[in-house]
């Protein structure tokens, strides 16, 4: 597989840590702000994003996580062996009066975020909702900007990025694997 790695472990914990830094700066009020990660990487970002945020702000920041499967609008064009895993939601707080900050891993079409947000306002109506990714690839297809970027990535849309973490790989990095191995 021919793949180039774009962040490597202490690249990604510095682009987190910058990222958190934004989110304090862009949210003085700490105890109106949450963080909801979307499975499954999203969602390990989260984590990551709120404990550095309780290092930069002293506060407790509630977090949540989404599964977005049955929000998705392309669920059914899937085939079965590409249906995705279905994971539960658990946002334990309500969102009123809030400013949810929104996490995941690699921000593409943009589908995936429209996708978060339905999910998301079935929980309640949050004041505000900013979106934190890791990675920016382009191609958007839907009117998604993101408010915190760790790394913009220009890719062909034939590209993949694999974000890979130690909670579920072997290790923190970011990898773009070029055209011809994503179909190998």
């Amino acid at each position: 597989m021919n793949e180039t790695v774009v962040l490597e472990h202490d690249d990604l914990a510095r682009t987190l840590q910058r990222i958190a830094h934004e989110i304090a700066e862009k949210n003085p009020e700490p105890d109106s702000l949450a963080i909801v990660g979307i499975h499954t990487r999203g969602a390990l970002l989260a984590r990551r994003l709120r404990g550095l945020l309780a290092e930069l702000t002293g506060a407790e920041v509630p977090i949540g996580d989404l599964d977005i499967s049955f929000y998705r609008d392309d669920v059914g064009a899937q085939s079965p062996a590409t249906q995705p895993v279905v994971h539960a939601s658990h946002i334990d707080f309500d969102l009123a009066d809030r400013t949810v900050v929104l996490v995941d891993d690699v921000l593409f079409t943009g589908r995936t975020v429209r996708a978060a947000i339905d999910a998301l306002f079935d929980y309640g109506r949050p004041r505000r909702v900013q979106l934190a990714v890791l990675c920016d690839r382009g191609h958007r297809e839907l009117p998604i900007r993101p408010d915190y970027v760790g790394k913009n990535l220009p890719t062909a849309r034939e590209q993949r990025v694999n974000v890979r973490l130690v909670e579920l790989d072997d290790g923190d990095e970011v990898a773009i694997v070029d055209s011809q191995a994503v179909g190998a």
